[in-house]
């Protein structure tokens, strides 16, 4: 199962709010992005995982670095 179907079995381990998906904007070298994410109702917190972490916005990084 992906983070994003298990979502609702999560919490914030911040403050313990259920987390939901939502729109979360990202900022790198001027471009600017929108990803759907898991984030905390109570306090935004946002939860990215290890492999979009290492995996698409590595990727990403090193393309935009490259331009």
């Amino acid at each position: 199962m992906s983070l994003q179907e298990d979502v609702t079995e999560w919490s914030c381990g911040a403050c313990g709010g259920t987390l939901e998906i939502v729109k979360v904007g990202f900022t790198y070298m001027k471009g600017n992005f929108e990803v759907d994410l898991p984030a905390c109702n109570g306090c935004g917190l946002v939860l990215v995982s290890e492999e979009l972490a290492t995996g698409k916005m590595a990727d990403a990084e090193r393309i935009l670095e490259d331009k």
